[in-house]
Formats: C-alpha cells, structure tokens, sequence
C-alpha cells in the first residue's frame, strides 16, 4: 500500500496567526549572518539558472518512493561536481553526500527525493505527465507535495556551502532521502547503516514549502508535526448470496459498523485537550450487487502528538476491531501496521537561535511558533533522525506568490495546499529563500567564529 501522507506544511497552514516575532536572544557570538547571506547570495544568484532548470526538469520527471533512480542519479552527479564524495543506493535508493573541511560539528542537511501517485492539473509549461506502477497499476505521478522545490534548494544551499569553504570547518552530510511519502525512507536509510558507516551528525536542518507567502520562514519550537501511524485492516467474514444474508457472515457489516464504533476513541477516551485522528481512508469490499463478500479491506491512517495518544489509539483501533468480529461471530480479523513514525520534535536552543539569527537578516518575514502552540496535523518521516538523536530544526518556506493568496480569497476560493493536484509554489523566489535558509543554518552551526562546539 501507498500511505499519501498530507505531509507537515498541509498542517502548517493554520499556524501563522499563532506566530510571534522571533525571540531576540543573538543568534550566534561572533557569526556576522548578514556578512554571510552576502557570500551565500553571490553563488546563488550565479547558480539559480541551472537551479530554476534542475528544477522544472524533476518537477517534469517525478519518481514515487523507492522508485527515485533517475532523480538520485541526477543528485548525485550535482553534488559530485560541487566537491562532495557520494555514496548511491544507501536505504534502496538513497544518497549520503559528504563534504569535509576540516574539524568541526558533522551537519546533517535532508531533502526528499519521491513524489505522489497522482495526476497534476496545474497547468503549467513543465507539468508532470509521468506515469509509473504503484502496487501493480499505473498511476501518474507528481511533485504535488513539493519535493523537487527541497531538491532545488539543497543543492543550492551546498553549492553556496562548497563556496564558502574559508569561512567554516567541520563535515556536511547531505542526504537525498526516498520514500518520505510512506514515512519509510529514513528508517530505510537508518537500517542499511547511516549513522554508522558515517559520523553521526551534531546537528541537523530540514525544510519544508508551504502554502504561505514567497519569503516567508517558520520555526516552530517544540512539536512541528504529528506522530503518523498507518493500519490495514482485514475483515474476515462468510460469503454468500446476495438473497441469502443468514447463510452469510456479512464483512460488510463489520466493515461499517467499525467505521462508525471506532471514532468513540476520540470522543470518549482521547483527552479532549490532545491532539488526535482517526481517519479509515478507503474501505473495499465486493464486486456486485448480489454478492455477498468473504472479506472487506479498510486501510486507516492515525495522528497524534504525544506517546501517549499514540499508544492509545492504536490500541483501541486493534480493540474495536476485534470486538467487531466477535459481535458478528467472525473470526479474528487481520491487522497489521505497514508503517509509522514520531512526530517532528525540533530543538528548543536550535529552534530559538536559528530563529534570531534568520530575524536578524529576514526581518518581519521569520515567523516564530512557541512550543506552547500545537503543532501541524500531518507528519513527516525526518522525526527517525530527530529520534536517532540528532538535535535539529525542520522549516517551513512560504512558496505562493502573496498576489496568488489573494486572489483565491477575493474569489472565495481555498487556496491549494500541498497534495492538492493544483499546488504550484513558485520556482523564484521560493527556491532561493529555501536555499539561503538551509545554507545560513549551516553557517551559524560551522562558521568560524560560530561558538557551534
């Protein structure tokens, strides 16, 4: 099964009005950030031509989880002509790309790789028409999350990094990560050794677009994003005709009426101060009318922000579930959780310092999330290396055209949010702020003079 996640920004969206000046603590002692945008703009004003086109061209040529061989190839021959030494292949189809220079802090820097089974509807000049097998049938395929603006902005922010050498010492690590969609690509990438072939980083950046304003910068201090859990479950009943309901143990039945009983666990046992969802996303059963089926399949996806809502509805899931099949004397059903991961955790002292330091050259445009707000409602599979141990900061980058925003308002219109087949951020200037985010991250953690140690 393909989980599509409505990854962290979807859940961003509400959060701007809860933002709050970035706090005014100094970023770093002795890291000039506005000497060091200068530096990083130079390159990425030279670069963005190839930036812009590297771009549209992935946008044109989506790959769905695991199925990234075309675009890790590409990566992978970028970040070789910057300097950096690359290792393919690493968690099926991921890339680790290091760049040392020097002692220092090991830096983790992520972006994502895979697209989503779907079909775009933008409209635009470079709008993908891809199609490939996803779980045995043809689907078209689409950046609609926003994957190909992170790749864009990554290799930006390590060109901008291989070019600044004299100014910071320490080793990158940037990873091209598969299969974000199904929340299973980094936990891919940890098993096939990538904290142990290579250092484990100090620290640790990551950002998403989001359907906000072009410039804009998100921190969230505390929890960005929720815990994602996806559930299978299989209804085993007794077939039989469609006239003859008592020869039958109907998993119809069964199937609905676990719809409607399992949702007393948000209303009746979750904290109603607590985050959480239960969502049954598709429910298949049958093939006529006159048919009574041996099984129904229904496919759930849980959020939560906390273990303990986590542990709680997947408990009560597999609960009522049961109890469903023991009512219509059914045997037991089949269960199984194909995936899951935490929710996003970022740094408070990263999350406070990176804040004050983007302030200090962004200005109004950094917008600061309190831990004390709840974080996004979607989920995101950069929470492995957080839980991994490596303190970190995940961004969200506005990447709509202020003009776009309001024209949809005026028109009473929602405005696309990612996974949307009509989500178009555009290239500039989303991709450069992306880049000069990622990349000024970098230097207040490994620039001389930094105080990162």
């Amino acid at each position: 099964m393909r989980k599509i996640l409505l990854t962290l920004t979807a859940g961003l969206t509400a959060l701007p009005a809860l933002a709050q000046t970035a706090p005014a603590a100094p970023a770093a002692p002795g890291f000039d950030a506005a000497a060091a945008l200068a530096r990083i703009d130079a390159t990425i004003d030279k670069q963005y031509p190839h930036l812009d086109a590297l771009y549209k061209d992935l946008h044109a040529h989506p790959e769905v989880g695991f199925q990234e061989v075309r675009t890790a190839a590409i990566l992978a021959a970028e970040m070789r002509k910057l300097g950096f030494t690359v290792t393919e292949k690493v968690g099926k189809t991921g890339i680790v790309a290091i760049l040392k220079n020097g002692e220092g802090p090991t830096l983790l820097v992520r972006a994502e790789m895979d697209a989503l089974p779907m079909e775009e509807k933008t409209g635009l000049p470079y709008a993908s028409r891809a199609q490939q097998t996803v779980d045995g049938k043809l689907s078209f395929v689409d950046h609609s999350c926003g994957h190909d603006s992170h790749m864009a902005w990554w290799v930006g922010a390590a060109a901008a990094l291989a070019a600044m050498k004299d100014q910071w010492h320490g080793t990158l690590m940037f990873i091209g990560q598969p299969s974000e969609e199904t929340v299973s690509g980094a936990k891919a990438m940890i098993a096939d050794g990538l904290f142990t072939r290579w250092p484990k980083p100090d620290f640790g950046f990551a950002a998403h677009v989001a359907p906000m304003p072009v410039g804009t910068v998100m921190v969230k201090d505390g929890v960005v994003s929720s815990a994602s859990d996806a559930i299978d479950i299989t209804f085993n009943g007794v077939g039989a005709h469609g006239s003859m309901p008592d020869k039958s143990i109907d998993p119809v039945m069964m199937g609905s009426r676990f719809v409607t009983d399992v949702q007393s666990i948000i209303s009746r046992e979750k904290d109603p101060k607590a985050f959480g969802v239960v969502t049954v996303g598709a429910f298949t059963a049958g093939t006529v009318n006159n048919i009574i089926p041996d099984h129904a399949d229904l496919k759930l996806t849980l959020r939560s922000h906390d273990d303990a809502t986590r542990k709680l509805l997947v408990e009560g899931v597999e609960r009522t579930a049961r109890a469903v099949a023991a009512m219509a004397h059914a045997p037991e059903p089949t269960i199984t959780q194909p995936t899951g991961t935490n929710a996003v955790h970022n740094d408070a002292a990263l999350s406070a310092r990176s804040a004050a330091m983007l302030k200090t050259v962004f200005g109004k445009d950094v917008q600061f999330v309190p831990a004390s707000e709840s974080g996004g409602t979607a989920s995101e599979d950069y929470s492995v290396f957080i839980d991994e141990g490596v303190p970190s900061v995940f961004f969200a980058i506005g990447g709509y055209d202020p003009a776009t925003i309001a024209r949809y308002k005026a028109e009473g219109k929602p405005l696309p949010v990612n996974h949307s087949p009509y989500f178009a951020p555009v290239p500039e200037p989303t991709i450069k702020r992306g880049a000069q985010t990622l990349a000024l991250s970098a230097m207040m953690v490994l620039g001389n003079g930094a105080g990162a140690k």
